[in-house]
């Protein structure tokens, strides 16, 4: 539901000069004015379903670009030393080609964390600047259209070794705006949800999201990937594989997906109201400002940290999942970029269905319990990797398995970070949610880099990414299951 201009918060009301905003206290505004409140009537159905739609659409970056198309394509031997792949002929294991191949991912790895340190550094400040400013949904759609042209530039980046950097580069761009614009979508999570099915939404919204995958990926098969024998090029459109044409103009396509399917929650769900704010400052001074906050949690909220700590580590993790997933199936299982793409859509049906149950489950389990059950499982599943052997049919069944719980913890997520962010204030919340996740999200990429360039073996990247996970289901245990809000 959009919010209403009733009951706005004085603009005065800073982290540091309104302590009751981050702890035990209470304002004056009346239990209408908070987020997620029983009593607010539910959003209309075509505005849940206008917000989802965003999901659907980002699928577009996070299926096909961060995980299983543009990704497993710069992992190719189309970017490693022609000289190197002739010596190595059709012996995929030749110790030449695989470090090649792996100080691809290396440095693709490597792009992708200084892209982490570049969100860490700019998104603090983004949500807190658009809370009360009535331009949330402004930002979501720049930030959109910057993560659109970044995708379109894609169609560039040809299959041949000088173009690798470029491809790296383009991939950590459009990294950084699809946090910004992330930010400002998940602050819209209350304008279309009450407390009561905060859950179960979040969950619909990440379910639309694999959902869009699984249809844009079998799209882009027929059209562009799979090879269908027509006029000697891939798809239907006998589309060339020349310098990965047929790759290139997949994610061509998919950026026009995602323009048009963000469309509709620039038409539907309303602009946040505008407020005149005692603590709008300039860009360096919000920082201080953004200090004063987590100052304030840490004093009247540290459960809230806590989390906000556990929680930017785990989805570094699940970050690694969805970025190195694809390349490990490449690289360590052989499987052609068909393959993947066939994997891609069931890993997104299996990630759809536990998403739509575990949102059904967090109104009634609560949301820290879908977070555990599924950080367990990904542990165990992303472990398993390394002891299965090389089948292909090994990396289906583990690979289904870590997609199973993936989809519950980044919903539920989300959903515990709704229910306890006061009305007005889920701009500067989720993005100091945004903030702890990128300020850790060298992580992952970092530690799949290193165990691979220390190995020589892609394989052993999984470990780096297991081990982020197994230390975010560390930090969680001690977070309490039901927090006050921060009111």
């Amino acid at each position: 539901m959009s919010q209403s201009p009733q009951h706005p918060r004085r603009a005065g009301h800073d982290a540091a000069s309104s302590s009751s905003l981050v702890g035990g206290g209470r304002t004056a505004n009346p239990p209408s004015a908070q987020s997620g409140e029983q009593g607010r009537d539910a959003a209309p159905r075509s505005r849940v379903f206008a917000w989802a739609l965003w999901d659907w659409g980002s699928a577009a970056f996070n299926a096909v670009v961060t995980t299983f198309v543009f990704s497993t394509y710069l992992a190719s031997s189309l970017f490693v030393d022609p000289a190197i792949v002739d010596a190595a002929g059709e012996n995929a294991k030749d110790p030449a080609l695989v470090r090649a191949l792996a100080d691809n991912a290396s440095l693709v790895g490597g792009g992708l964390a200084i892209a982490g340190v570049l969100i860490a550094a700019l998104a603090p400040v983004m949500g807190q600047r658009s809370d009360g400013s009535g331009r949330r949904k402004f930002w979501l759609g720049v930030n959109t259209a910057l993560v659109v042209l970044a995708m379109a530039a894609m169609f560039f980046v040809q299959g041949a070794p000088s173009y690798l950097v470029l491809g790296a580069v383009l991939l950590a761009v459009g990294n950084v705006f699809f946090e910004f614009a992330s930010v400002n979508y998940n602050a819209m999570l209350v304008q279309v949800s009450t407390r009561d099915n905060v859950g179960k939404i979040s969950g619909f919204g990440w379910g639309m999201g694999y959902i869009g995958g699984i249809v844009l990926l079998a799209v882009l098969l027929l059209l562009f990937i799979q090879d269908l024998g027509v006029g000697g090029g891939r798809g239907v459109l006998g589309v060339t594989t020349d310098d990965g044409f047929n790759v290139r103009l997949a994610v061509l396509a998919s950026a026009v997906w995602f323009a048009l399917f963000a469309l509709p929650v620039m038409f539907k769900v309303p602009e946040i109201p505008a407020r005149e704010r005692e603590n709008r400052v300039g860009f360096l001074a919000s920082y201080r400002v953004l200090f004063r906050t987590i100052g304030q949690l840490a004093k009247r909220s540290p459960q809230v940290l806590l989390f906000l700590l556990a929680s930017a580590v785990f989805r570094d993790g699940l970050a690694g999942v969805f970025t190195f997933g694809a390349i490990i199936a490449a690289q360590v299982f052989g499987f052609s970029t068909t393959e993947v793409l066939y994997f891609a859509v069931a890993a997104n049906v299996v990630a759809g269905a536990g998403t739509f149950i575990g949102g059904w489950l967090d109104d009634k389990l609560g949301a820290k319990t879908i977070i555990m059950g599924s950080l367990v499982g990904l542990v165990i599943a992303g472990t398993s990797v390394l002891f299965l052997g090389d089948g292909k049919g090994v990396f289906w069944v583990a690979g289904l398995a870590l997609c199973l719980f993936v989809g519950p913890v980044q919903s539920a997520s989300r959903s515990f970070l709704s229910r306890i962010t006061p009305r007005g204030r889920e701009g500067e919340l989720f993005g100091l949610y945004a903030t702890t996740g990128r300020a850790v999200s060298f992580l992952a990429p970092t530690l799949f880099a290193v165990f691979v360039a220390v190995t020589g073996d892609t394989r052993f990247g999984i470990l780096g990414i297991v081990l982020v996970l197994l230390a975010g289901l560390l930090l969680m245990l001690p977070v309490k299951a039901k927090q006050s809000e921060l009111v």
